[in-house]
C-alpha cells in the first residue's frame, strides 16, 4: 500500500470552514461569510466528499467562499504551517514505513488500496476517514509519543477495509483490530509490550481472544509462556487446542471464526484468563 501526502486548497478551506475554529480570526471570517453568503456557504457544505474523490480534478459549482478565503491574508500563514506538518508526518510515516507494510502484509494480511491523505491544519485536532482510499488529517504529533498518529492512522485504515458486522460482530472486530494494530503493531514499532492499551471496554474480550490471536499470527504452542510474560497476560495453555488453520487466515476470516466460535472463547469467571 502507498500513500500519498498532501495539501489542498480545497480540502483545507472546507475544514477550516465546517471544522473547530482554530483562531478568533477564522471565527470572525466564518461568521461574515455566513452571514453575507448564506445559500452560497451552504452549497460548499456539500463538496465534501466530491473533494476527497477527486481532489485533483475538482471543480466547486459555486466557487464564491473558496475565493474569498483564498484572498485571506490568515490563509496564506494556515497553508504554509499546514505545509509544514506535511513534511512532519511525512517523515514518521517514511521511518515506521518497512514495518507498517509488515502490518498490512504480515498481520492484517488483506490487500489495501493506496490511500490519499489530505494534511490539514493540526490545530483542528482531527483524523477524519470519509471515504475508504482518503483519510484527513490534523492532529499534533505527541513529541513524547509520536508513534500515536500512526497508530490512529493505521487503526482507520484497517477498519474500513474490513467488512461491516452487526453490533455484537463488530465488537469482535474491533477488539481483533485493535490486537493488530495498537497492540502487536505497537510492540513491534516500539519494541516493548503494548498488549494492555486500548479501549477499556474491549480489554476482557481481547483477553479471551489472546491464546486464538497467538495461533492467528504463528506463534508456536511452547512459546506461548514467553509471550504470556511479556504481556502480562496469563492464561492455562492446556485448555486450549492448538488451531492450526489460524495462521493462514487474512483479519477479517480471523474475525468470522472467533465470531463463530464465541460461546468457546469468552469463558466461565472461573475459566477467564487472569
Amino acid at each position: 500500500m502507498n500513500i500519498k501526502f498532501i495539501v489542498n486548497d480545497y480540502a483545507l478551506i472546507w475544514n477550516l470552514l465546517f471544522q473547530a475554529s482554530i483562531s478568533e480570526d477564522i471565527y470572525k471570517l466564518k461568521q461574515k461569510l455566513w452571514d453575507t453568503y448564506k445559500d452560497e456557504y451552504n452549497i460548499t457544505y456539500k463538496d465534501k466528499l466530491a473533494i476527497m474523490k477527486d481532489s485533483k480534478d475538482f471543480i466547486p459549482s459555486n466557487d464564491t467562499i473558496y475565493n474569498i478565503v483564498l484572498e485571506q491574508e490568515d490563509y496564506e500563514k494556515i497553508k504554509k504551517e499546514v505545509e509544514k506538518f506535511r513534511l512532519e508526518i511525512m517523515a514518521l510515516w517514511d521511518k515506521n514505513k518497512k514495518e507498517t507494510n509488515n502490518l498490512f502484509k504480515n498481520i492484517v494480511r488483506k490487500y489495501l488500496p493506496d490511500y490519499t491523505v489530505f494534511v490539514v491544519s493540526k490545530e483542528l485536532n482531527i483524523i477524519d476517514h470519509p471515504i475508504q482510499t482518503s483519510l484527513i488529517i490534523g492532529k499534533d504529533i505527541d513529541t513524547k509519543e509520536p508513534l500515536k498518529t500512526l497508530l490512529e492512522m493505521c487503526l482507520y485504515i484497517t477498519m474500513s477495509n474490513i467488512k461491516k458486522y452487526d453490533e455484537e460482530g463488530n465488537k469482535f472486530k474491533r477488539a481483533i483490530v485493535e490486537l493488530a494494530v495498537l497492540n502487536e503493531y505497537a510492540t513491534r514499532i516500539s519494541n516493548r509490550s503494548c498488549y494492555l492499551s486500548g479501549s477499556p471496554d474491549l480489554l476482557s474480550l481481547k483477553r479471551w481472544l489472546y491464546p486464538y490471536w497467538l495461533m492467528y499470527i504463528g506463534i508456536p504452542k511452547e512459546k506461548f509462556p514467553e509471550y504470556m510474560k511479556r504481556d502480562k497476560i496469563d492464561f492455562d495453555m492446556d485448555k486450549y487446542a492448538y488451531e492450526k488453520e489460524l495462521k493462514k487466515m487474512n483479519v477479517e476470516e480471523f474475525i468470522d471464526f472467533c465470531i463463530r466460535n464465541q460461546r468457546y472463547i469468552i469463558r466461565t469467571p472461573k475459566e477467564e484468563i487472569i
